[in-house]
């Protein structure tokens, strides 16, 4: 069998989950990628690598004239927020278990997101979008009440994401956002109050599985860093409903979904974003030990348009492990000197993994985003303080620097 997996980095996700997932089930690997390099140096050590082929994956055209040239396909597949629309687009084309293509782009675009639940009844954030190059004075005549939330419209990661708090402000955020990203459209919203939280679901062609939650915590205003999420085997049923029911919406059923909402305090859960992809950030590994299920390979299947497992909601809903996911992230702008590297240990009925994310000698520049994480600490237990004690005696034991 043949599936060609569409990628721009090699990401932890790929590379510890989805290709040795693939290899365990007996399926020949083609990444397709707009840099080659990164790609086979990442993948050198797997057994066996798969194969590795420079393409246009933003263009869906050119993915599907490289593999009409090639092997006949059995999945086309991504788990990268950009290439989700353009993986839709090619599977369909050749006949295979496909999103929604439709589904993917409103996932992706915030502004569609917006108008598409509006026009469906469902929910009706007041927002507005500001074109490439448009002159954030237009704004001025929004109705959007303050405090709004700045962002990207297809953006990702809380890049380029803040709450603003009058007019003047909005304005000189939404022009230095432009600077930055000359060719791209802006989301101004409402603010939504709530604690965030999210929603797992993967359905197969036929039907979908919820598989639990995470209940995160934010940094504070104005940016939007996700510091530690903590896993929820079961949200309230009234508000995972009002959650499936948006997704119905949009139009998410096969493959992974990530769906990052609030709950306010009259009981409506309103969508913050849908991330049409599994959770990242080491998460998604988390998630797998969390639920004791093989994940990536029934993603996999999905894809490859098998029946996913009657009872994958019920064997979800009856783990009895709780979990805690907690990047370290830098504070300030420099060269990171020291640092751990990776680390495994079980200690106390506790599985705690660190993952480093960034190299020792690397200069970065003080982002606000998730682009400034060092590492992601996980850890799996039967008891959440047990889970949260593990994280926190590695945090203390270790020590990361960052030289100016």
């Amino acid at each position: 069998m043949r599936l060609y997996l569409l990628a721009l980095n090699p990401t932890d996700s790929v590379t510890q989950g989805f290709l040795p997932a693939a290899a365990r089930l007996g399926i020949d690997v083609t990444v397709l990628t707009d840099h080659a390099e990164p790609h086979r140096r990442a993948y050198a050590e797997l057994a066996p690598p798969p194969d590795v082929v420079e393409c246009d994956v933003r263009d869906f055209r050119e993915v599907i004239g490289l593999i009409s040239r090639r092997d006949a396909p059995d999945a086309v597949f991504s788990n990268s927020d950009h290439l989700q629309t353009q993986t839709a687009l090619a599977a369909g084309y050749f006949g295979l278990a496909a999103k929604d293509w439709k589904a993917t782009l409103r996932a992706k675009n915030k502004g569609e997101l917006r108008r598409h639940l509006a026009a469906a009844g469902l929910d009706a954030v007041r927002s507005f979008e500001l074109g490439p190059g448009q002159d954030p004075a237009v704004l001025r005549e929004s109705a959007v009440p303050f405090p709004v939330v700045v962002k990207p419209r297809e953006g990702v990661a809380s890049e380029d994401v803040s709450l603003v708090a009058d007019a003047v402000e909005l304005e000189r955020r939404c022009t230095e956002i432009q600077h930055r990203r000359p060719g791209a459209a802006l989301v101004v919203e409402e603010f939504l109050e709530g604690r965030l939280c999210t929603l797992e679901t993967l359905g197969d062609t036929g039907r979908r599985h919820v598989l639990g939650g995470f209940r995160t915590r934010i940094s504070p205003p104005p940016h939007f860093i996700e510091e530690m999420l903590e896993f929820v085997p079961a949200h309230p049923q009234a508000v995972v409903e009002q959650i499936l029911a948006q997704l119905d919406a949009i139009g998410v059923g096969l493959g992974a979904c990530h769906t990052e909402f609030v709950v306010q305090p009259d009981g409506r859960a309103r969508i913050i974003e849908v991330n049409y992809r599994a959770i990242g950030d080491q998460c998604d590994l988390m998630l797998a030990e969390i639920l004791g299920i093989p994940l990536f390979e029934h993603i996999l299947a999905a894809h490859l348009g098998r029946e996913l497992p009657e009872d994958l909601a019920e064997q979800c809903a009856a783990t009895g492990k709780r979990a805690r996911n907690e990047p370290v992230c830098a504070d300030r702008p420099g060269t990171l000197t020291a640092a751990p590297g990776p680390h495994d240990e079980e200690r106390d009925g506790v599985r705690l993994a660190y993952r480093p994310l960034r190299p020792l000698g690397e200069h970065h520049e003080h982002y606000r985003t998730n682009r400034d994480y060092l590492g992601v600490i996980w850890a799996v237990g039967t008891d959440q303080s047990a889970v949260d004690a593990a994280v926190a005696r590695f945090v203390a034991a270790n020590r990361w620097e960052i030289t100016p």
